[in-house]
């Protein structure tokens, strides 16, 4: 058992961010699937995109206050400068997402879903590392 906390506690963060990237997934589809069972058209090209974006607003407001709490115990007080570096970290990796899977599906003619499995872990990974690192990043002595 004390084997258990001590990787617990070495991993503690990671183990969070996992979790909270998962139920940031369901966010995401569920938000997704209540807007287009609702009141947007999935056959509708725009109305598929518009979906699209709201759950994308939906799990990365979601993502943010999870993470801020929960995975990096954040403390800072300029709540709107944390937020505003989140969102950006995660527009960065959209974009990164959506080259990703251009180039690999587009140009190298990769299979779609295993591009898509791979840019996800891309992304995961990204977005730890710019949370971790730029957002929720800790002051010396903090």
């Amino acid at each position: 058992m004390r084997k258990l906390k001590e990787l617990y506690g070495k991993y503690r963060e990671a183990l969070r961010y996992v979790i909270v990237g998962g139920l940031t997934t369901v966010v995401s589809l569920a938000s997704y699937s209540l807007c287009v069972l609702t009141f947007l058209d999935p056959g509708d090209a725009v109305q598929l995109q518009i979906a699209n974006v709201i759950s994308w607003v939906c799990a990365v407001t979601f993502a943010y206050f999870a993470n801020r709490k929960y995975v990096f115990e954040s403390h800072n007080e300029n709540k709107l400068a944390e937020a505003a570096k989140f969102v950006g970290a995660r527009v960065s990796t959209l974009l990164i997402d959506m080259a990703c899977m251009a180039l690999f599906v587009s140009v190298l003619h990769w299979n779609d879903k295993l591009a898509k499995l791979l840019v996800q872990v891309i992304v995961f990974v990204l977005n730890y590392l710019f949370s971790k690192f730029f957002v929720f990043k800790r002051e010396e002595g903090t």
